[in-house]
């Protein structure tokens, strides 16, 4: 009975064996089957391209509202828990370098797993770090606040990198203009929000909530909408179909098989990218965090920061298509040129327009947020030409932890040179910061002749 009884086990187990692995080939046959479909259909390959600049379009419209409440108000609510200018600086800083540990996350799920993956999940724990804003601000938690700040940032972080995921079934010469349509839907929510804040402070003083919170909870549910949207609309998955397709070129017929051509990069192009985002970036930051500091400091109300800051966001991303074309057909090179000379205007600008000139401030602002935009889609396209799909995601995670850090630095030390000296002091710095690139261009376009 015993031995009869082992048998029966035995047999159990390995018809359940048998089940497990025949199943797990069942799906694995059905994935490569579905992959198979794409490499072999052009027409396929392009309808996945749309559908996924769309999702990622449309997540892209809660991305930037959840990244304009920080923005407009990061700075406001740090003058008032501190009680000195000072620190104004620190939260941008502080989200900032959130947002360099998310990207690199984001960055490596992506690279595993998908970009599915690796958006939701930022997307949804920014969320996270916005009802932690609101919390702090609602108990007086310094504390609470500088560890939610840092978390908020994973949706900053997110939103950037969301700019990849429309250019890995992009050709050569869609990469700028996918990467500026994505930016362009950004702007749909980055210039709502700002201008929402007095209504969003309204509403938080209605539920016992500090108004200066208001914005963060619009950020809470925009970013957690970014999340579910991608999670449940990604599909297929355009990164790992993008990587078959480049396998499927290099070795016919074997669909995972990565060789070692599709592992290389250009590490010339990549450091130059990278080079030209990160100085876009601090100056930017730098400049845009004291910004509503020194407009308050001049009698500016909350509602008239909010619409200079609007400006700002909208010129971030709303000249985005016009950008990717102009990138895509003029260069990458000239572009970047122009997002030098664009950024030293602004900084002049700021710097000599009087304080109480909101329309002198909102060229100001308007011309920071348009050099950025140069500096970054030709950066980002610049990143994508030096990168295959096989290392691309891992990359480009690296690349922004680097844009993250310098962000974080422009935005801690702003408000150091403010206290020490003043606004215009800084914007005469980013403008000076700036023209760099216009030296380090002619030297990238020679050594590629």
């Amino acid at each position: 009975m015993l031995r009869y009884c082992k048998r029966r086990l035995h047999n159990s187990a390995f018809t359940e064996e048998r089940i497990y692995i025949s199943t797990n080939r069942t799906v694995a046959g059905a994935q490569s089957s579905s992959i198979q479909n794409y490499i072999e259909s052009p027409e396929k390959q392009k309808a996945l391209y749309r559908r996924t600049l769309f999702v990622v379009s449309i997540s892209q419209v809660f991305g930037g509202a959840g990244l304009a409440a920080g923005v407009t108000v990061g700075a406001l609510i740090a003058q008032q828990m501190l009680g000195t200018d000072a620190y104004a600086g620190v939260p941008t800083a502080l989200f900032t370098l959130g947002s360099a540990g998310a990207a690199y996350s984001v960055g490596r799920l992506s690279q595993r797993y998908g970009r599915r993956t690796g958006l939701s999940a930022g997307f949804i724990i920014g969320g996270i770090g916005a009802i932690g804003v609101i919390l702090a601000a609602m108990i007086n938690s310094i504390l609470l606040l500088l560890v939610s700040l840092l978390i908020y940032g994973a949706g900053t972080a997110t939103n950037l990198q969301a700019r990849y995921a429309g250019t890995d079934l992009a050709s050569s010469k869609q990469r700028a203009t996918a990467i500026s349509m994505t930016m362009v839907f950004t702007t749909l929510g980055a210039v709502a929000g700002p201008n929402l804040v007095n209504v969003m402070g309204h509403f938080a003083e209605s539920i016992g909530v500090p108004s200066l919170a208001g914005p963060f909870i619009l950020a809470a549910a925009a970013y957690i909408s970014a999340g579910l949207v991608l999670f449940s609309l990604l599909r297929p998955e355009p990164l790992l179909i993008a990587k078959a397709i480049e396998a499927a070129k290099q070795n016919p017929g074997n669909i995972h098989h990565v060789s070692k051509a599709e592992q290389t990069h250009d590490k010339s192009g990549i450091f130059i990218g990278a080079t030209i985002m990160i100085i876009t970036q601090i100056v930017m930051v730098a400049i845009m965090t004291m910004t509503p500091v020194h407009m308050n400091h001049h009698g500016h109300g909350l509602g008239t920061v909010g619409l200079v800051i609007g400006f700002h966001i909208g010129s971030m991303y709303l000249p985005s298509l016009f950008t990717g074309i102009l990138v895509d057909k003029l260069g990458r090179v000239i572009m970047a040129v122009a997002s030098g000379i664009t950024l030293l205007m602004a900084g002049l600008v700021a710097a000599f327009a009087p304080a109480d000139s909101m329309t002198l401030l909102v060229i100001a602002l308007s011309l920071l947020g348009l050099g950025w935009n140069f500096g970054l889609i030709s950066g980002t396209a610049l990143i994508v030409d030096s990168t295959e799909a096989a290392n691309r995601a891992k990359t480009q995670g690296t690349v922004d932890v680097l844009i993250a850090l310098s962000g974080a630095a422009g935005g801690a030390l702003s408000g150091l040179v403010v206290a020490g000296s003043s606004f215009p002091t800084l914007s005469i710095l980013g403008g000076i910061l700036s023209v760099l690139l216009v030296p380090l261009m002619i030297w990238y376009y020679r050594s590629r002749m």
